[in-house]
């Protein structure tokens, strides 16, 4: 069984931590933890025989609940829930029912609150290292975060011998509730190393959420052309981008609702790695690391504003509040689900 020779223990809730090895035929690797589902280290075997590493993080899984990461806390490789990205001010009605969620991303409440889903120890279900698929499962109670209704959540990886590497969720709930998962790992196909500007990419999308200063949605739809959002075609990441220089934007698929397409594709000229992201999900987020202060990572690399960027598969952030939105409500007797794939080929 491929695991972590040592099981470590969370300094957040005291329980242990293990790391599983999922691999394949072509000798590509990751490396996922049960501590927030991170995927620690996805790695590409190069023409030369060497791995190329494509994710941002840390070589030993207890630097996840280090001090100093926590404080400056980019969330590298981690579930994301009940709620990925913004919901406005926290607050939310179901069933004319009202919850005020903790606002932990200035008055808006983002990525499940304090101790969302990244920061919980999940329970192993299977791992076959045979066929490289390994499950967790997660109890979120009434409550938790401000949350309404217990919430099972799974989630279910998969590296095949296509080089792609899934995930899949599943989720119930026995009273309504929001939910809208997401996985928030930052890519960098140069083995995490240098900057991502020179990175090209692909977005299929014609229209972007309009969103207010806090980078929460207000409902409207925005065309891209004739914007620094217009990734219709193949463009590197800084080639279009403003003053700012970044991207932290929410992109709407053009796909039909549920169908697993296409959503992305990122390439580097430097390692010709290409990365494709197929998803379920309506919507896929690109955030490229603004947020990101000095932080010594994997190879003793120092990562920073865009050492990596995200590709985050979901429904509309804020949909919950937005009644014209793809529905976030669960209910008793559904089953929430969506996959996500990230596809590695060689240029």
């Amino acid at each position: 069984m491929q695991t972590s020779s040592f099981p470590l223990t969370s300094k957040l809730s005291g329980q242990k931590i293990f790391v599983f090895r999922l691999k394949n035929k072509n000798q590509t690797e990751a490396l996922i933890s049960n501590y927030g589902a991170i995927i620690l280290s996805f790695k590409v075997k190069q023409a030369n025989g060497s791995l190329n590493d494509i994710v941002l993080g840390f070589e030993k899984p207890e630097d996840y609940s280090d001090d100093i990461y926590l404080r400056n806390y980019p969330l590298f490789g981690a579930a994301e829930g009940r709620y990925g990205n913004r919901i406005k001010d926290g607050k939310m009605e179901i069933d004319g029912k009202k919850f005020q969620l903790p606002l932990n991303m200035g008055a808006d409440h983002l990525h499940g609150g304090i101790s969302g889903f990244d920061k919980k120890i999940w329970e192993l279900v299977l791992f076959d290292e045979q066929n490289s698929l390994l499950e967790f499962k997660l109890k979120s109670p009434d409550g938790d975060e401000g949350y309404p209704g217990n919430l099972d959540v799974s989630i279910k990886f998969r590296l095949n011998d296509h080089d792609e590497l899934s995930h899949e969720y599943h989720a119930t709930t026995d009273q309504p509730t929001a939910v809208n998962l997401t996985h928030h790992s930052y890519f960098n196909l140069n083995n995490g190393t240098g900057n991502i500007n020179d990175h090209f990419l692909k977005i299929h999308a014609s229209a972007i959420l309009e969103q207010d200063s806090n980078y929460t949605t207000t409902g409207n739809y925005i065309s891209v052309q004739d914007t620094s959002h217009d990734f219709r075609n193949f463009h590197t990441i800084a080639e279009k981008w403003g003053e700012k220089k970044e991207y932290d934007q929410s992109f709407v698929i053009d796909k039909k609702e549920n169908e697993l397409g296409l959503a992305a594709e990122a390439y580097s000229t430097e390692s010709k790695i290409k990365l494709d992201v197929l998803t379920t999900e309506p919507v896929v987020h690109l955030y490229t690391g603004s947020g990101i202060t000095a932080l010594k990572g994997k190879q003793d690399t120092v990562y920073g504003r865009s050492s990596g960027f995200c590709l985050e598969t979901q429904k509309h952030p804020n949909a919950i509040n937005i009644p014209h939105f793809p529905k976030t409500v669960l209910r008793p007797g559904q089953t929430y689900y969506q996959k996500t794939i990230y596809r590695i080929t060689h240029i």
